[in-house]
């Protein structure tokens, strides 16, 4: 898989990671607690875990008395098109974000732009997503290459991986379910299963967009690897038992969920002082917009990902970021909430946002805090291991070993300097 790795520093944080030891710390190292010890950073890399490591010569000491270090946090479901973005994320302490949908040549800039881009976020992006004409897809002003037969899978296929794609995101969704008054048009099951056998045939995942349990099933039986949604409405014993026998993946997207649903969640999120000061007003806007409000409710999902955890599928945290009620890197703290609200332990929310999307992604270099990987880190006052929200009190974010200037992202906020757009 490409790896967009951002590694040098910009403006005022420098250009090099620092060497540094947290001493006293819990760590969660995405599995699990560690108890009161120390972490060796050096060269943007862990270089050791333990409570009697030895620090190289120089380096700076932090007391991690009463914090958390957590992996950098991963949101396996966002929609990036400007670079500012990233940066609030990062500032935020998400650290990798999973695009589900952009604009290739963006994602290309992005890579070229290298080191000038090193406080933010890393990204990784399907690029352009699988649809047909006039589907879901087509309404954002983009130019999106469609496709109606599974005969034309395969080219289609090829051609997101010569632009870079890292996976395959597929469309397979009419918005019956958001009763809306024109359905849109969406791909057939067939087709939907040729574009699966043809990302594979590649060596890439296959992630399918759905808005309904009926759509879900459909997926399963295709070959998907992932579901890049849960659905609103009712979910059923069966839906769980599928997805495990099918070994896919789980990415709930409870947060724009709840948004679809008009539940009070993202609006409070916005007010929570830890995560407002960090937003510019664009972001605050984003975080308390809403859809058009529907009848079904949202308890279905919530519903779903506790049969999901009954029957062990992996459960990945992702947000929908730059949908209504979302904004990046704030969103995902309310994503670990609504996990633990639907039944997941905080230990295992966090795994859906540290080590579980990195090796469902396949990427051997982060979600965990172990010797020898990136030095994503995210300091946090308190335990988010008995307070989930914990994980919003960051004291400090590091992006492979060098410190995110959270200081000066926050004073361009108060000056109103930073009119991102959602």
């Amino acid at each position: 898989m490409r790896v967009l790795a951002l590694l040098l520093a910009a403006g005022s944080i420098g250009c090099s990671a620092e060497s540094f030891v947290i001493r006293n710390v819990h760590v969660f190292d995405g599995d699990r607690l560690i108890t009161q010890t120390s972490v060796v950073v050096e060269g943007g890399l862990i270089q050791a875990v333990g409570p009697r490591v030895k620090a190289p010569k120089g380096a700076r000491e932090i007391d991690g008395s009463g914090k958390t270090l957590l992996p950098g946090l991963i949101d396996s479901h966002t929609h990036v098109y400007l670079t500012e973005v990233l940066k609030q994320a990062s500032v935020l302490g998400v650290t990798t974000n999973f695009d589900m949908f952009s604009s290739p040549a963006f994602v290309a800039g992005i890579q070229k732009a290298g080191g000038k881009l090193a406080d933010h976020a890393d990204l990784f992006s399907a690029g352009f997503l699988a649809t047909v004409p006039g589907g879901h897809g087509t309404e954002y002003g983009i130019k999106v290459p469609t496709l109606t037969k599974p005969e034309e899978a395969q080219s289609w296929v090829d051609a997101r991986i010569a632009e870079g794609s890292d996976y395959i995101k597929i469309i397979y969704d009419d918005w019956h379910e958001y009763e809306l008054p024109k359905l849109r048009p969406t791909l057939t099951k067939e087709t939907m299963k040729a574009l699966v056998e043809a990302a594979h045939q590649r060596g890439r995942l296959a992630v399918v967009h759905i808005g309904s349990l009926g759509q879900a099933k459909d997926a399963f039986e295709a070959g998907a690897d992932g579901l890049a949604h849960l659905f609103v409405g009712p979910s059923e014993p069966e839906f769980e038992r599928l997805a495990a026998s099918h070994h896919v993946f789980v990415i709930p997207t409870l947060s724009v969920l709840n948004s679809i649903c008009n539940t009070p969640f993202d609006s409070a999120l916005a007010e929570d002082v830890r995560i407002k000061t960090y937003l510019p007003a664009s972001g605050i806007a984003a975080l308390t917009g809403k859809f058009p409000p529907i009848k079904e409710s949202c308890e279905g999902a919530s519903e779903a990902v506790k049969q999901l955890k009954a029957e062990h599928v992996a459960i990945l945290a992702g947000t929908d970021a730059g949908n209504p009620g979302t904004t990046y890197g704030a969103s995902l703290h309310g994503e670990l909430e609504l996990l633990v609200r639907a039944g997941l332990t905080p230990a295992e929310a966090l795994h859906a946002a540290t080590a579980a999307p990195a090796a469902t992604f396949h990427l051997t270099d982060r979600g965990r805090i172990t010797a020898g990987l990136k030095a994503d880190l995210l300091l946090v006052a308190g335990n988010p291991l008995t307070e989930i929200s914990a994980t919003r009190q960051i004291v400090s974010v590091w992006l492979g070993g060098v410190e995110i200037d959270r200081a000066a992202w926050k004073r361009r906020v108060d000056q109103g300097r930073l009119p991102v757009p959602h």
